[in-house]
């Protein structure tokens, strides 16, 4: 029986089979964007400007970036020590100026978009449904550019959105006070009865 590093292999090969397209130098263009976590860090200090649960949501996606990066190459690409795909058969016009050198499982890039489009949701649900394609293509740019298995990606997405969650168990997201109610007053809002 075949495993699941073959056909995580052979789905690299049908993107690599795509015909040409004029989203090829786009989503390669999105691939460099996001290099370093740079695409992330502009639209978080976008997000910061508008203040409340989207300064919030920016803060949390970029901490939880930050830490799903960290864990993604100082520990789990070492402990995985997967081979980048062979890039011969792949399209050149794809290719990246320059390939990378580090172990392949899991993406990075997919880590950090997962870490910080669900970091934005957990405090603002209307901007993390916006970005997540955006997570998405991101993603599968990786693999059309041919540094990535697919399989590599879905674990980077779900690694990043892991660490995001982890993090709002450790620090809850705030919430707003229902309208109209009002803290008791004196810590339990109760008189005390004279003697």
């Amino acid at each position: 029986m075949r495993g699941a590093r073959h056909w995580d292999a052979r789905l690299h090969s049908a993107v690599g089979g795509l015909p040409a397209t004029a989203a090829d130098p786009w989503l390669r263009r999105l691939s460099t964007a996001a290099d370093h976590g740079r695409l992330w860090v502009v639209t978080g200090a976008l997000l910061g400007l508008r203040g409340g649960s989207l300064r919030r949501g920016a803060v949390r996606g970029l901490g939880s970036m930050a830490v799903s990066s960290g864990l993604v190459n100082a520990a789990l690409k070492p402990v995985f020590g997967r081979r980048r795909p062979d890039l011969a058969a792949h399209p050149v016009h794809r290719l990246l100026h320059r390939a990378p050198d580090t172990h392949s499982f899991p993406s990075g890039h997919a880590s950090s978009a997962g870490a910080f489009v669900t970091g934005v949701a957990l405090e603002c649900p209307a901007a993390g449904l916006a970005l997540a394609p955006l997570a998405v293509a991101v993603g599968y740019s990786r693999v059309h550019v041919g540094v990535h298995y697919p399989g590599d990606v879905v674990a980077g997405l779900a690694v990043g959105a892991a660490v995001a969650l982890a993090g709002w168990h450790r620090w809850p997201a705030r919430t707003a006070p229902t309208p109209g109610h009002r803290p008791p007053r004196g810590g339990t809002g109760t008189r005390a009865s004279a003697p």
